[in-house]
């Protein structure tokens, strides 16, 4: 056994080495390197600045072209403003009441007196039914003349006109009151819009 252990080792020894032996003769070069130097011709590009001359041109800037003349007048269509294009219009009428009841003091240097009241619009869910009502505003006229936090009192009927009544109420316009020379808020302030429809 030990016997054939030492051939198989004996004879992978000089197979290896054969092989090596064979590989350094297949890359071994047979021919010496030689020095040849270096073949061909080298160029030298030499750029030569020519002297140039200067070509100055005189441009001379055109005037622009005279503007065209304006068109005619042209005559004015007539529009008829007596027609009405797909509007129709029922009589409506918001009253817009001032109540000066509540806590409200006209005592001092000068009353707060309403400027601009606005109407408000009439609300469509309201107009499509013929319902008619009112709504009593409370609210406070600040020193500058605004209408601030106004809060519906009563509304009749309940559920249709509030919106529409505390939208026209904050577009309210007020002299504000005077005491001491001095501008004044005044809370308790109450206004009744009615909403009315004609009978026209």
């Amino acid at each position: 056994m030990a016997l054939r252990y030492s051939v198989a080792i004996a004879l992978g020894a000089v197979a290896t080495f054969g092989l090596l032996m064979l590989m350094r003769a297949v890359i071994a070069d047979p021919q010496p390197a030689q020095d040849t130097g270096i073949k061909g011709e080298v160029l030298d590009f030499v750029r030569l600045v020519q002297d140039r001359e200067v070509i100055v041109k005189d441009r001379q800037i055109k005037p622009p072209p005279p503007p065209d003349e304006p068109p005619p007048n042209q005559p004015r269509p007539d529009i008829n403003t007596d027609a009405t294009v797909g509007a129709e219009i029922t009589n409506v009428q918001v009253n817009v009441d001032f109540d000066a009841g509540g806590i409200a003091d006209f005592s001092g240097d000068g009353e707060y007196l309403p400027i601009v009241k606005v109407a408000p619009i009439y609300p469509r869910r309201a107009l499509t039914r013929n319902i008619e009502g009112y709504v009593l505003l409370e609210f406070v006229v600040t020193s500058t003349g605004a209408v601030r936090d106004p809060v519906v009192i009563e509304a009749k009927p309940p559920g249709f006109f509030e919106r529409a009544a505390i939208q026209a109420a904050l577009k309210f316009k007020y002299k504000p009151k005077v005491i001491d020379g001095e501008p004044v808020e005044v809370s308790g302030v109450r206004n009744r819009i009615v909403f009315e429809m004609s009978d026209e």
